[in-house]
């Protein structure tokens, strides 16, 4: 069983915004079994578009485009799926109705024949209710395959994909199990990792296959199985998990849920421990917080931080003492420390993670080298340090130091 994303929109192809939406669809095909056989993007264009959804009906069962559903003119993507399938647009009252419903509840203006333009839809297409937004998702069958059209605005794209398409093609089709296990290790490269897994790789069975997925600092082993029995299935991929961890025992880190981030982690341990987290960053501007309240929940064990940027803020507000600084310099084991305490103490939290260091291109308040960073944790018991060098890449030097953090204190607590 096999799918595949159309994502439809300029604004992809030039670099203005990233694909997300194709990321959050194939996850979400994957858990019930429907594995994604190609991704590609098109321009908001009735004849490119054409081109993609015929070449998408040699390869693939299901067909999902998302975007170019839109009231204005560039938008063209249900004239063409008319044009695809044969059919005519036709006003949908159900549809018309939900429309002026939602502008007489959230917008000041009129509703004009641009937005009533939403409720014309092709004839055969079976309706996706788009609680969220006026363009509805769109459902045709030809030749035993199904074709869905989707609102290209994340919000509204993934309630339809939840509520509407997956619960429908659970009905439709008859699917396989697919399992995946997640190993983090730490300390060796993909190609020295590979190198000892070249023996274990050939003997692997058929239905499982192994994947590398590098990252700063990691790289994460992914086994992942197919098969008609669930149980089977995932003692099969088991099995081969034991295998990994008699090759690579020295450099196994942790286990982890399909795709599950660090931070996350972290936020479920601090949770369950009934811990709190606070931060003070100087080198990462801020990155660090950031990352941690991407994720929902974060609110329950992230109480908050500081960007102390300059010497006089990490003075002044976060209260590291001048002469420290005067001694050992802003970017020193004295210093981050010292504000990994003084944040520990300033938000009243369990844990502080605090990052100083020169991300470059120049040095700044320090006479540090580019790439040098220092990362303090503040514990219950203690306060440590530890020194980094990241290179001189100024966006890789604030990841990798996010990063860092991130693995400093999950092993702390999951050592608590």
């Amino acid at each position: 069983m096999t799918a595949e994303i159309i994502t439809i929109g300029d604004e992809i192809l030039i670099g203005q915004i990233v694909d997300s939406n194709s990321a959050f669809i194939a996850k979400e095909l994957n858990l019930i079994g429907i594995s994604v056989y190609q991704i590609t993007s098109v321009q908001d264009e009735k004849q490119h578009i054409l081109n993609a959804l015929q070449e998408a009906s040699k390869r693939a069962d299901i067909v999902i485009l998302t975007g170019g559903l839109g009231p204005t003119k560039d938008d063209v993507t249900k004239y063409t799926f008319a044009e695809f399938f044969q059919d005519e647009l036709k006003l949908n009252q159900e549809v018309l109705q939900h429309v002026e419903a939602l502008f007489a509840k959230y917008k000041k203006t009129s509703i004009s024949d641009l937005n009533r333009e939403q409720a014309m839809l092709p004839s055969k297409a079976t309706v996706l209710h788009n609680k969220y937004g006026t363009a509805p998702g769109m459902w045709m069958e030809k030749e035993g395959k199904v074709y869905i059209s989707l609102p290209g605005v994340p919000y509204e794209m993934k309630n339809l994909v939840e509520v509407e398409v997956i619960p429908r093609l659970r009905e439709r089709f008859h699917r396989p199990f697919i399992y995946h296990k997640t190993i983090l290790t730490k300390g060796e490269g993909e190609s020295a990792i590979a190198n000892k897994l070249a023996s274990f790789e050939d003997k692997l069975p058929t239905h499982i296959k192994l994947a590398y997925l590098p990252g700063l600092g990691r790289v994460r082993l992914r086994l992942s199985g197919k098969g008609e029995n669930e149980e089977e299935l995932i003692n099969s991929v088991e099995t081969q998990v034991s295998g990994l961890y008699e090759l690579l025992e020295d450099i196994i880190s942790d286990e982890q849920e399909e795709d599950e981030k660090i931070a996350v982690q972290i936020s479920k341990l601090l949770t369950s421990q009934k811990k709190f987290l606070s931060a003070a960053e100087s080198c990462t501007g801020g990155a660090l917080a950031a990352e941690f309240t991407t994720h929902p929940g974060a609110s329950a064990c992230f109480k908050g931080g500081i960007v102390s940027y300059s010497t006089q803020i990490k003075v002044e507000t976060l209260g590291v003492r001048q002469e420290l600084i005067d001694k050992h310099s802003v970017v020193s084991h004295e210093v981050v420390e010292a504000m990994a305490k003084n944040a520990k103490k300033m938000f009243k939290t369990d844990y502080a993670l605090s990052t100083t260091g020169n991300a470059g291109p120049t040095k700044g308040d320090s006479d540090a080298e580019v790439g040098t960073v220092y990362i303090g944790l503040a514990t219950p018991e203690k306060v440590y340090s530890k020194k980094f060098i990241f290179g001189n890449t100024r966006d890789q030097v604030v990841k990798k130091s996010v990063q860092k953090a991130f693995e400093m204190i999950l092993k702390e607590i999951s050592e608590a």
